[in-house]
């Protein structure tokens, strides 16, 4: 019997001991043998939920409570589970019917689950006149109005739960303004997923970079970011769009997000794979999706848009037809983008007419539907066959060299200067004397070959031979004038002879002799050596040594080193740049922050003050 309760008394040593280290999975193996000796012991339950929650295992945690009636409060853990209306219910009653020191937590978390119903179920939760006394339930009451479309609202929550976390942890004197930047980074990236759904995309960027440097240790917090991020770059900076991918993969991410979350970042994951080219990696990621959201469009559409990449505009066709069949409710947005690739594959049939393909008019139209698409390649390559079709059959005529004009302009427009050097130099080689293209063509070689670029310009005429005939005086009054010529004013003959008269009145002025020094003895001999600096000078024996700069009397009254450095700005510590403070501006599909929950606060024993970065020698700073 003793040694059972020996036993029993190590493992609750270790329960408490794996617990404050945060390694719940030894804790959990700990309780379980306790649990061995005692299958109904309260507090063993308690401990192996609150493992199992930590380590993400939520359904175990549930089948745990559900087998034990007397463990029906731990049914908190519902919001996990997002079941949000059970979730409100509990806590209402748990309101209701407690009085102890953690009513502001369960308010808090309340406050979560009324957030998250507005966020992933686009409901709107009654109003429980919850106050914004903390920055947690202010920061919860934000994440409903962004819910609810309310944007400015929301950044002004935001704002004030910033104002609230920073006076409640200032107050503290063992929180560090490191503790507070980690603090702030889950309100700054919702500033930041604010300001983005308002289109000012580049300060949202700005602070969502701000949060990843700090390094928080939230992960789904890291992953939120590195996602809206993504967003921002679309198809543009790739490689640090595949950075951030790595945060998004970080290991527990899953046990963080709520599942619309996870699905955006899946989805995101998709599109990435598909604009880096890694087409076998999309359609993975999109077959993947499909399966878990059958009556999704996205993922459908992911599949669609990567065919179209592949030139495979009829089984991309088909596809949509067979999902707007399956689900008619997503029909209507479905049928748009079959319409956007029946012009595509309308492009594909009239470039299969040979009779016509080649004619000017029907090179507009194909050109204006693909500019149209975006498919500026396309749009080049039905210029390139036209343009070889009349070299072989019509070489020099009015048509072929108005087809070279129009591709060489249609493709400097869209920034391929070294695809127009072709053209430019066939329009060159047939009419010398032509400035404009000349000109074209020296700045498309000045990015290709400088020396070329050279060789051409000298064939450029000079100033004084071109004639313009621009007519200077209208020039200067337009409306776009930067740069107006002063002019010389006229002068009426009486104002002239005023002046003049006003001429003879006035008097010479008379030079002023130099100033010489008190000392100055005009009958010494100057020191020959006064041009140089006194350390070059011959005489110059160095200074004496022991004066100190900053003793300026001895003693206590006399010494002035210590206030000289508080006075010296240069050895100031510099204060860290406060929190932007961002305005209003609409919409992207982002990812939003999830609301907050508040635990109970731990005993000042079992906290642990996270270890303090040691600084490196010389100056720092932002």
């Amino acid at each position: 019997m003793a040694s059972g309760v020996g036993s029993s008394a190590s493992l609750w040593t270790e329960v408490s001991r794996c617990g404050q280290n945060g390694d719940f999975t030894r804790a959990l193996k700990a309780v379980n043998k306790i649990l061995h000796e005692n299958k109904d012991d309260v507090t063993a339950l308690r401990c192996k939920i609150v493992c199992l929650i930590q380590n993400g295992g939520f359904k175990e945690a549930l089948n745990v409570i559900n087998t034990h009636t007397r463990m029906t409060h731990a049914l908190l853990f519902l919001y996990r589970l997002e079941r949000y209306s059970e979730c409100e219910t509990v806590y209402k009653d748990l309101i209701r019917n407690s009085q102890d020191e953690y009513e502001e937590e369960r308010k808090t978390n309340l406050a979560a689950v009324l957030a998250a119903q507005s966020m992933w179920e686009n409901s709107t939760p009654e109003d429980l006149g919850l106050t914004d006394s903390t920055y947690e339930l202010c920061y919860n009451a934000a994440c409903g109005l962004i819910g609810r479309g309310l944007l400015t609202q929301a950044m002004k929550k935001l704002q004030e739960a910033e104002e609230l976390c920073r006076r409640s942890l200032s107050e503290d004197t063992d929180v560090t303004e490191e503790d507070i930047d980690a603090e702030l980074a889950v309100i700054h990236s919702q500033m930041a997923c604010v300001m983005q759904l308002q289109g000012r995309t580049e300060d949202a960027l700005a602070l969502y970079n701000q949060v990843v440097k700090l390094k928080p240790s939230d992960v789904g917090l890291l992953a939120v970011t590195a996602n809206n991020i993504i967003t921002i770059n679309k198809d543009q900076n790739v490689f640090d769009s595949k950075k951030k991918v790595k945060l998004m993969n970080a290991e527990g991410v899953e046990y963080k997000l709520a599942k619309k979350q996870l699905q955006a970042i899946e989805f995101n994951k998709a599109l990435l794979a598909m604009y880096t080219n890694q087409a076998d990696q999309c359609r993975k990621l999109s077959s993947s999706l499909q399966a878990q959201n059958p009556s999704h469009p996205r993922p459908v559409l992911i599949q669609v848009a990567q065919l179209c990449r592949e030139k495979q505009h009829s089984k991309a066709l088909e596809q949509l037809q067979r999902f707007s069949e399956h689900h008619p409710e997503s029909a209507s947005g479905i049928k748009l983008t079959m319409a956007q690739l029946y012009l595509t594959q309308a492009c594909d049939i009239l470039r299969s007419i040979e009779d016509f393909k080649h004619k000017q008019g029907m090179v507009s139209a194909l050109v204006m539907m693909y500019t149209h698409e975006e498919d500026i390649d396309s749009a080049i390559d039905v210029f390139s066959q036209a343009i070889h079709y009349y070299q072989s059959e019509q070489p020099g005529s009015v048509t072929h060299l108005a087809l070279v004009r129009e591709a060489a302009d249609f493709k400097l427009r869209y920034g391929r200067k070294k695809e127009a050097l072709t053209d430019l130099e066939q329009l060159w080689k047939q009419n010398r004397k032509d400035v404009h293209t000349l000109a074209q063509l020296i700045s498309a070689y000045s990015l290709v070959d400088q020396d070329k670029a050279k060789a051409l310009s000298k064939h450029l005429p000079s100033p004084d031979t071109m004639s313009f005939n621009i007519d200077v005086d209208e020039l200067e009054n337009s409306h776009d004038a930067t740069y107006i010529r002063k002019r010389a004013t006229k002068v009426s003959g009486e104002t002239l002879a005023k002046d003049q008269g006003q001429g003879d009145v006035k008097k010479k002025k008379k030079k002023k002799k130099g100033k010489m020094p008190k000392n100055y003895d005009p009958k010494s001999t100057p020191d020959p050596e006064r041009w140089l600096p006194m350390r070059e000078r011959s005489y110059y024996r160095g200074r004496k040594k022991g004066k100190k700069k900053e003793q300026v009397g001895r003693g206590t009254q006399g010494a002035t080193s210590g206030a000289a450095a508080e006075l010296d700005a240069s050895k100031m510590a510099s204060s860290p740049p406060t929190s932007p403070r961002p305005g209003s501006g609409t919409g992207s599909a982002t990812n939003v922050v999830p609301p907050r929950q508040q635990k109970p606060a731990a005993p000042a024993a079992a906290r642990k003050k996270p270890p303090q970065k040691k600084k490196k020698g010389g100056k720092g700073g932002w």
